[in-house]
């Protein structure tokens, strides 16, 4: 039976259903999502993590000390586990670049789920005015791309097969 997803409840379902081995023991990956909402993420990563349990939410109230958090607690768990944090675009986002930095250097796994650019580019500019207006193509999330292991930004949903390994 094939059952239809919103792009958001393939990314919950997906996350939920990572784990790591070793020692011959087996981890959940992502034991939960961080995260403050706002336009960009409310609708659809907010609605999927209250539609699925299985992936806890956690509210924060700043966006830098979530992902420190993350940080620290994929290192004390030995970077077996770690959280998934999500914020709204603009200075939410950027918010998250100095924690990004951190864990890149430390080699310390956490997923940051910030808020784009909206799929349909006429809407631009974006609430808090922080993206370019001399190209429509660049964001304030391109800041993670030099503190990330792994960057991507999806801009349709089938970017996804390939953006998340397959099983």
């Amino acid at each position: 039976m094939i059952k239809r997803l919103t792009v958001a409840q393939g990314i919950i379902r997906f996350l939920r259903n990572q784990y790591v081995e070793r020692d011959g023991r087996q981890h959940r990956f992502f034991e939960g999502c961080c995260g403050i909402f706002g336009h960009g993420n409310v609708a659809g990563i907010g609605q999927a993590l209250e539609q699925d349990p299985g992936l806890p939410y956690y509210l924060f109230r700043n966006e830098q000390a979530m992902v420190h958090a993350a940080v620290a607690f994929a290192k004390t768990t030995f970077r077996m586990r770690t959280m998934v944090c999500t914020s709204s675009i603009g200075p939410g986002a950027t918010n998250m670049v100095t924690g990004a930095a951190l864990a890149t250097i430390n080699r310390l796994p956490v997923l940051l789920l910030p808020g784009d650019l909206f799929a349909r580019r006429n809407v631009a500019p974006v609430l808090q005015q922080l993206e370019s207006s001399l190209t429509q193509d660049i964001s304030v999330n391109d800041c993670f791309k030099p503190v990330s292991r792994y960057w991507d930004r999806m801009q349709r949903p089938e970017q996804l097969l390939t953006a998340f390994p397959r099983p």
